[in-house]
């Protein structure tokens, strides 16, 4: 699929139900046998209320469509998610190195431990496993996966 008319930009208000809309098509698509703990309606309000206008939220766009979406909190790469259509175009590679710049002391992330795909994609982007849990912690009491990134020290 060709990109044209590829920006990343900070997302506005008016860009909270295509961000939400990202997030539900993605999660639907990579976490089948993940009980979701909010309703789409949930979803898209926390993103309308909470989120964009709160949050430091980040849009990926061809061509003025919302096509992925990133919120960095502190140094939490908080939530990365793709409409499905468009990954493995490198737009998740772009956020990545985006947040990078934005946190170059390091990034930490959680991703479900049943999330192959987003296991390999941090990996590859230097992220290490740092802990792994029962779900315990999490809404969805979904088994997961701490991440962590630091950039590799220069040498004099």
């Amino acid at each position: 699929m060709e990109i044209n008319n590829f920006v990343v930009r900070r997302a506005v208000e008016s860009d909270a139900a295509a961000v939400a809309e990202v997030w539900l098509r993605s999660f639907l698509e990579a976490l089948p046998s993940v009980r979701r703990a909010h309703t789409d309606d949930q979803v898209r309000s926390w993103f309308r209320e909470v989120v964009v206008p709160g949050q430091e939220t980040w849009v990926a766009t061809v061509e003025g469509s919302v096509v992925g979406m990133m919120v960095l909190a502190d140094a939490d790469l908080d939530q990365l998610y793709l409409d499905p259509a468009w990954q493995g175009q490198g737009i998740g590679s772009r956020l990545v190195h985006l947040a990078k710049q934005r946190r170059p002391a390091g990034l930490a992330l959680w991703t479900f431990q049943v999330n192959n795909s987003a296991r390999r994609f941090y990996e590859r982007h230097g992220f290490v496993a740092a802990e792994s849990t029962d779900g315990h912690r999490n809404e969805e009491r979904e088994p997961d996966i701490r991440y962590l990134w630091r950039p590799e020290k220069q040498v004099p």
